[in-house]
């Protein structure tokens, strides 16, 4: 049974939402996603929003943007931990959304994410499972010393060969 749901208002948020489902792919967490829109179909929005838990999800994380209802209204109905991502709008940038998430009224929390952080949503969602999870701690604690890891080895080769050389390569 799936512990996270990813849902999205559209399909143009799916390069987003992905990065979310890669990082819960990596360290072996069930998901589904799904695309629903809580304007243009709001009664199989509340279906899905309230029968989430029935459905063995412990975390939502909910991509919208612009209005960026969908991860609100999905913290008002889901009694379990809600992150949205806000994504980049050509409009205003992402503010729009990012407000949108991010100004919940008291009572109604939604954990939010950068502008487009799909990964960092991911990495969230598998924190919050962790609480309970000590194989999944583990994971996530392999995570954390292989990103570091990977900045020492940059900075070794920037002191290796120098800034300029460490410039040309990266092109």
């Amino acid at each position: 049974m799936a512990k996270v749901g990813i849902v999205m208002g559209s399909d143009s948020d799916m390069p987003v939402m992905a990065q979310a489902a890669d990082f819960l792919k990596k360290m072996g967490i069930d998901f589904e996603m799904t695309i629903i829109s809580a304007h243009r179909e709001p009664d199989v929005f509340f279906q899905w929003a309230k029968s989430a838990m029935d459905r063995g999800y412990k975390v939502i994380i909910a991509g919208a943007g612009k209005a960026a209802h969908l991860p609100g209204m999905c913290a008002a109905l889901f009694p379990l931990p809600v992150i949205g991502i806000p994504m980049k709008t050509s409009d205003l940038g992402g503010v729009d959304s990012l407000y949108s998430i991010v100004q919940m009224p008291g009572g109604i929390p939604c954990a939010t994410v950068a502008i487009n952080g799909g990964k960092n949503a991911g990495i969230l969602a598998a924190k919050i499972l962790a609480v309970s999870d000590p194989e999944l701690l583990g994971k996530l604690e392999a995570f954390t010393e292989e990103m570091k890891n990977e900045v020492v080895a940059k900075d070794a080769k920037l002191q290796e060969i120098g800034y300029e050389q460490y410039l040309k390569e990266k092109k």
